[in-house]
């Protein structure tokens, strides 16, 4: 979704944090404004329970005036993980088999008013 739709602010509430920090801010607060996929990795903990949860982001998607293909980056990045899995599960060895795939996409809508 474009920016100051409310995304930073959701992925927060869900987790009961601050993913973003002084050093990281959210992406409306940047002052690039790329279709570029940016990762970051942020561990949660949560009643002794340890999460790391990777936040893929894309800073400016939506922003365009044509946003005819702006979607493209992102479903190259979901490609290549899917790709790369598959990759590591076909291998003899698969011990060291990290998934860095994606497992959730969210994807927000500007509330306009026009159907």
């Amino acid at each position: 979704g474009e920016s100051g739709l409310g995304k930073s602010t959701l992925i927060n509430s869900l987790f009961l944090t601050d993913l973003y920090s002084k050093d990281y801010p959210g992406p409306s607060q940047r002052i690039k404004k790329t279709v570029q996929v940016e990762q970051s990795k942020v561990l949660i903990k949560e009643g002794g329970v340890q999460l790391t949860l990777t936040i893929v982001d894309t800073p400016g998607f939506g922003d365009a005036v044509d946003n005819s293909n702006c979607w493209q980056p992102v479903i190259n990045y979901i490609d290549s993980k899917c790709e790369d899995f598959l990759n590591a599960e076909s291998r003899v060895n698969r011990r060291s088999m990290p998934d860095n795939r994606v497992h959730c996409c969210l994807y927000f809508i500007a509330p306009s008013g026009h159907g």
